[in-house]
């Protein structure tokens, strides 16, 4: 820790932080070592890890993300169950080694390796847009490490980005940058809420602190190329545990007529309506989203 108590591996512009909310959330992350079948060394992982007892709650951020994602859902569920999130590779605040080619099967491996070390028992596993993608593939994959799934406003309906097996220099480097353009994320961040407020000054600088990180940009570019995650069609039938679908009813980024469809694709799950919310329930309606994700824990 930093004298100012935050951790040392954030940048600079998170003394800028505002709300209390983010600065706890901020001064509680942790960087730690993890052991995988990737490397020879353990890759340093960001992660949270708040709360005591029940079914053990992981927290898996979207594109472009990072646990700050879950700044405000975390603290209230773990009031009533241990809850962690963690930084998936390549993203965040996680190590981006240059050796990776940060696919899927590199995501899942350290996402297993980090669930080992530091849960080793069923999880509720939680994912946002495309960290439902990333929670579904794990499931599909790991199923013995999860108890219950939960998606929010979950990618892995459509086809994934192809166009980022096609990103050739410098036009890879061009589409980074505008994607860092502050402009352009608060666009995107406006997009995704139903009540434009939550667009904060605050929120902005939670949702861009990871782009100081070093080889942000090689690493989105690295993940792109491919090709992210597509739709699961036929596999979902495979997923055999209880799935709690919770979909913002006025998603703008992926609209509301997947949220049917995984409904009908996946065999035992519910779909629940979170009124007067975008693509981001957990941080526009995160007292609401913690109550539905609690009541289907304790079932």
């Amino acid at each position: 820790m930093t004298d100012n108590m935050f951790p040392s591996f954030l940048p600079e512009s998170v003394q800028k932080l505002t709300e209390a909310t983010s600065i706890a959330f901020a001064q509680n992350l942790r960087c730690e070592p993890i052991s995988t079948p990737l490397r020879e060394q353990p890759i340093q992982t960001t992660y949270i890890r708040q709360g005591q007892g029940g079914t053990p709650i992981l927290l898996i951020h979207g594109f472009d993300s990072s646990v700050f994602e879950y700044r405000r859902l975390l603290p209230l569920l773990a009031t009533e169950n241990e809850t962690f999130a963690v930084d998936i590779l390549g993203f965040g605040f996680t190590e981006r080694g240059t050796e990776f080619k940060l696919n899927r099967s590199e995501i899942a491996t350290h996402l297993y390796s980090f669930w080992q070390d530091l849960i080793n028992q069923p999880v509720i596993l939680v994912g946002a847009s495309m960290g439902g993608a990333v929670a579904l593939d794990f499931t599909l994959l790991y199923p013995e490490a999860v108890k219950s799934l939960v998606l929010l406003d979950s990618a892995g309906m459509k086809p994934g980005p192809v166009m980022g097996k096609f990103l050739l220099p410098p036009f890879d480097y061009l589409a980074t940058e505008f994607l860092r353009n502050p402009k352009v994320r608060q666009a995107i961040s406006e997009s995704a809420y139903f009540d434009k407020t939550f667009a904060s000054v605050d929120a902005q600088i939670c949702a861009s602190l990871h782009l100081e990180v070093m080889g942000w940009n090689q690493g989105l570019i690295r993940f792109s190329k491919t090709g992210g995650y597509g739709k699961f069609g036929k596999q979902l039938n495979n997923i055999q545990q209880q799935t709690l679908i919770l979909w913002g009813d006025h998603d703008k980024i992926l609209g509301t007529k997947d949220a049917y469809k995984f409904e009908k694709a996946i065999p035992h799950s519910q779909l629940i309506w979170v009124k007067n919310s975008g693509h981001v329930p957990h941080l526009e309606q995160p007292q609401t989203t913690a109550q539905y994700i609690l009541d289907f824990v304790k079932n």
